[in-house]
């Protein structure tokens, strides 16, 4: 019998395996998986982000201290997803793109603390505000129940979507173009959020 034949078909099927079976999610990184905070630096004495039933908690501490969870890393274009779930008090909390000072947009999770509303996509920048306002959130946004929001940062554009809809794109003018993403706990709030399926995709 000639195997010859046999051979070539079944090394015509590992090639195409290898081929077509490479993992498409190759550029995504899980950022929380519910069960540790392995990418992301913890601040020290931490009382602020907790893990729960695979859930991870920010809650505010006696002092309203308020904190930032970011990640070990830094990114320059990439696409930031989790899911959100508001807890107790009156959140405030966000996505940080790259840094948080004016030359870097937070995408807004919950009530705006100087406009005292619901400002869930909007970006908001140090010295300019919110210098748009997402659509749509009224109709979108469960307040009891999880939220998905995807945001991404492409040059100095960012856009969010907001349970699969998207609500908001804004460019920045002189913004950074690369740093960590960060999550927000709000000082001086009595507030609780949780979060949960945290992961970032690069678009280099």
């Amino acid at each position: 019998m000639n195997m010859k034949p046999i051979f070539l078909v079944v090394l015509a099927l590992i090639l195409t395996t290898n081929c077509f079976g490479q993992n498409t999610d190759s550029k995504k990184e899980i950022l929380f998986d519910g069960t540790d905070l392995s990418q992301w630096v913890v601040p020290d004495n931490n009382v602020f982000w907790l893990i729960e039933d695979s859930n991870l908690w920010a809650k505010s501490d006696p002092e309203k201290t308020g904190s930032i969870l970011w990640t070990k890393n830094s990114y320059k274009n990439f696409s930031v997803q989790l899911d959100f779930k508001f807890g107790e008090g009156t959140v405030d909390s966000g996505i940080f793109m790259r840094g948080d000072d004016e030359k870097n947009a937070q995408i807004q999770i919950g009530e705006s603390g100087s406009l005292k509303r619901d400002m869930t996509g909007s970006p908001y920048v140090p010295k300019l505000s919110y210098p748009v306002e997402a659509e749509g959130i009224k109709e979108l946004l469960k307040m009891d129940d999880w939220n998905t929001m995807k945001a991404t940062a492409e040059g100095n554009t960012y856009t969010a979507w907001l349970n699969g809809v998207k609500v908001m794109t804004y460019t920045l003018k002189d913004a950074n173009l690369e740093g960590p993403i960060g999550i927000q706990l709000h000082p001086n709030r009595d507030m609780s959020i949780q979060f949960k399926n945290i992961s970032v995709e690069t678009l280099d």
